[in-house]
């Protein structure tokens, strides 16, 4: 891969802040320039070394880039790319990282119809509870799975140029359909996120939340871990994806009710062969986790 000569990150939180750094570790850019709503938290990216430099408009921050990351929250998506259109140098290659794919790319088609051969949709798999720039660091990739959708319409050397810069970030390739990606992350990332954002909801609003809140320890702790996570992005993420999503909600809601049933009826053998294939698939995929994920990064 050739060294990025200047990269716009639009986003510099987590996600675009150690894209950004570990293109820096891999001495894969040159000059890095951020681009976003909040100007103190692109001020402090450029404390903290992540960006060199803040553009505050699209046509300062386009001027000479050939590599573009798009990563605010998807819901901006649209918006982002309306204003970054009229900037864009033909050969300027763009990327993204939202985590739904159908939205994003039908914003693509909108606004970035003249550009579609350099546009070239992704989503990495890896990501924490603690969202900004000053959660991000340069290892969060390693080893970590980062989603290629290509559209019909890109170059061969934009999909190449795109796989290479995640790549060198550390991570590991997949190219999958649009309309499968967010089908898989609907029943594997966004319902976890949803029910654990619901069940911390619920007992916040109970008469007793207190006292239920002092006696929840570790169960409840990796169970919510994720309620922690950055609620605009989420509510983005679920609105985006909301077709999907509402399938496999519903889905869950008919294990819940299988489970009902079999507490209502007292019937301990079916309960206990349930969990007992639940906890075998959980012990099979976490093997496999593990001898596969980087341990200091966490899966969406």
């Amino acid at each position: 891969m050739g060294v990025i000569d200047k990269l716009v990150v639009c986003g510099v939180g987590l996600i675009g802040g150690s894209f950004a750094l570990a293109l820096r570790r891999a001495g894969m850019v040159r000059r890095i320039v951020g681009i976003g709503r909040s100007t103190e938290s692109l001020a402090r990216a450029v404390e903290l070394g992540v960006i060199d430099e803040v553009c505050g408009d699209w046509a300062s921050a386009l001027d000479g880039a050939d590599f573009v990351l798009l990563a605010p929250p998807v819901g901006q998506m649209d918006a982002v790319m309306a204003a970054m259109a009229p900037h864009l140098a033909p050969g300027t290659v763009v990327t993204d990282a939202g985590s739904t794919k159908r939205d994003v790319i039908e914003a693509t088609y909108r606004h970035l119809g003249g550009h579609l051969a350099h546009t070239v949709p992704g989503h990495p798999i890896a990501g924490a509870e603690k969202s900004g720039v000053e959660a991000a660091f340069a290892s969060l990739y390693d080893g970590r799975r980062v989603v290629v959708t290509p559209l019909p319409e890109n170059e061969p050397s934009a999909i190449l140029r795109v796989r290479e810069a995640w790549e060198a970030c550390g991570a590991v390739i997949h190219e999958m359909p649009p309309q499968e990606h967010d089908r898989v992350f609907a029943a594997v990332s966004h319902l976890p996120h949803l029910l654990a954002f619901g069940l911390v909801h619920d007992l916040a609003g109970r008469a007793n939340a207190e006292q239920l809140f002092s006696f929840a320890a570790g169960g409840f702790r990796d169970f919510t871990r994720i309620a922690a996570s950055h609620p605009e992005m989420w509510r983005d993420i679920c609105i985006a994806n909301r077709q999907a999503l509402l399938a496999e909600l519903d889905q869950y809601l008919a294990e819940l009710a299988y489970m009902r049933a079999l507490l209502l009826s007292g019937d301990a053998a079916r309960l206990e062969q349930l969990f007992s294939e639940a906890r075998h698939a959980r012990n099979v995929w976490g093997e496999q986790f593990a001898n596969s994920a980087n341990p200091a990064a966490r899966s969406e």
